[in-house]
């Protein structure tokens, strides 16, 4: 017999598309196995889930995969109708949350790409920017998930190690290009 809600989630430790899905599993308190995929060596799993982009976050729902973050979180919200809701039923209310994932695309992930693609005073200043769009963000979420101050630093990541998680990054890339 099929268990009912086995859940997996394909992701990379501090990416944001996979901690935009964590964070939402958490939120409705829904158990699930999480796989690290190595994006330079991708596991046939990621591949057969998500032959398309290959890339991840893949949520495999019973065996089901569903691809891109934020098509997973609206499968998330529709599956699980528990609360506390990801999209409100109220219209308004609605355009408020795409608000939010509008500015974790547009703002605190432009941030985090200059601080892994720049280096010196840029990335000095990008670093800056990212630790006040995740205050931003953390505070602004706040207001729709009051259960997040009781996740406490399991909701997101710590902000230091996610700069300097792309930091690394950075340096590996520079690595990489200088000895080709």
């Amino acid at each position: 017999m099929e268990e009912v809600n086995r859940v997996k989630l394909h992701g990379i430790g501090a990416n944001p598309y996979s901690k935009r899905v964590e964070l939402a599993l958490r939120i409705k308190g829904i158990p699930y196995e999480y796989i690290e995929e190595d994006m330079s060596n991708k596991s046939q799993l990621l591949l057969k889930y998500n032959p398309v982009y290959k890339k991840i976050p893949v949520l495999v729902h019973n065996e089901k995969p569903v691809v891109e973050s934020l098509i997973i979180l609206e499968y998330i919200d529709e599956t699980w109708k528990n609360t506390p809701q990801l999209l409100p039923d109220d219209p308004f209310e609605r355009t408020k949350v795409r608000f939010w994932a509008n500015f974790i695309q547009q703002e605190l992930f432009e941030a985090m790409t200059r601080v892994v693609t720049c280096g010196g005073e840029v990335q000095a200043k990008a670093i800056d920017e990212v630790h006040e769009k995740m205050k931003v963000l953390e505070e602004g979420m706040k207001e729709f998930f009051p259960e997040l101050a009781a996740l406490g630093e399991r909701a997101i990541p710590p902000h230091d190690k996610l700069v300097a998680l792309l930091k690394v990054v950075r340096e590996n890339a520079l690595k990489v290009s200088s000895s080709t």
